[in-house]
């Protein structure tokens, strides 16, 4: 079967068209649940109480859970839909169902159950499964890449899919947002998920208390496109801003920069700048900048606070000067 995007089965899900099984894994677990959740779109609201179906695999922890929980999901995806062309079952926690850790003559009757399901899937039902990432090498991992459709969750392909995972993400957190600001968070962030991750949990952090999340408390996060500089740091010491230093120093570490590469641009600042700037702190500056070298470099303490220390240092020295 194919390997989809989220963005495939949203329109899948908005044509009605669907596949009979689909495999949801990755370790998003916020995105995963919510394009399990989108699924029942296919079926109409008021008849959801009939045809959309939810098993929880999360405590499936014995040999008899696993043959009633097994039992439960092919009779429930074998049932044919009332009054609806669709019939929608959601298996969330689906690790241990799909890949159990105990062994034993029931267990295996009832793996036997659930591969017959999937060989022969029914046409009038979608089967989803949510599940983290199975070993590859297991039977259940072959047998579902043969027979469903696999979908990686976490991977953010446009700006439109990152204010989608944004408004995701809020919303698990039981904040609403504003429509404007998803969107500026997401112009900001880009389609890193990692970006798109710290900056959404430093604005929820912004948040806390807030029933709602703004656009302006989104721009006293992201801020305008000068935090996009990748200077804006440098900048910052060389006008002596201890706190727009370190707040820039943050977004570059969490954005994946590398210490060494920051450490290298301070090295920069220090050796091409001090000398006109603030020529009676060079010495000391350049006796930090191989101090935090040293210390990175036989992992002396936590990269971030070294180097916040050497940003406040070289800030110092700035503020000592124009005074």
């Amino acid at each position: 079967m194919p390997v989809a995007t989220p963005t495939a089965v949203r329109k899948q899900i908005a044509s009605g068209t669907v596949d009979p099984v689909y495999f949801l894994q990755g370790e998003d677990e916020v995105e995963k649940s919510a394009l399990a959740h989108e699924f029942e779109e296919i079926v109409e609201e008021g008849l959801r109480a009939f045809n959309v179906e939810r098993v929880h695999a999360g405590d499936v922890n014995t040999g008899d859970k696993l043959v009633n929980t097994v039992l439960s999901l092919v009779a429930a995806a074998r049932t044919l839909p009332m009054m609806s062309p669709r019939r929608v079952v959601l298996v969330f926690q689906a690790d241990g169902l799909l890949v159990p850790k105990r062994e034993s003559d029931a267990a295996d009757r009832a793996m036997a159950e659930l591969e017959e399901l999937l060989n022969r899937p029914e046409p009038q039902t979608a089967l989803v499964f949510v599940a983290g990432t199975l070993d590859k090498r297991s039977r259940m991992f072959k047998l579902l890449s043969k027979q469903a459709t696999m979908v990686e969750c976490g991977a953010i392909e446009s700006q439109t899919d990152a204010e989608r995972w944004i408004r995701n993400r809020v919303a698990a957190a039981g904040v609403a947002m504003e429509p404007a600001g998803a969107r500026l968070l997401a112009e900001r962030s880009g389609t890193d998920v990692k970006r798109l991750r710290n900056d959404t949990d430093r604005l929820l952090l912004y948040a806390l208390g807030q029933k709602s999340i703004t656009m302006d408390d989104v721009r006293e996060i992201v801020g305008p496109a000068a935090l996009q500089d990748d200077w804006a740091m440098t900048n910052a010491i060389e006008a002596g801003d201890t706190a727009v230093a370190l707040r820039q120093l943050a977004l570059m570490l969490d954005t994946g920069a590398a210490a060494e590469k920051v450490l290298g641009q301070l090295g920069w600042l220090v050796r091409t700048k001090f000398p006109m700037l603030t020529p009676g702190t060079l010495r000391p500056s350049i006796e930090a900048l191989f101090r935090t070298d040293l210390d990175l470099k036989r992992s002396a303490g936590e990269p971030r606070v070294l180097l916040e220390r050497l940003v406040v240092e070289l800030c110092g020295g700035r503020r000592g000067r124009r005074g």
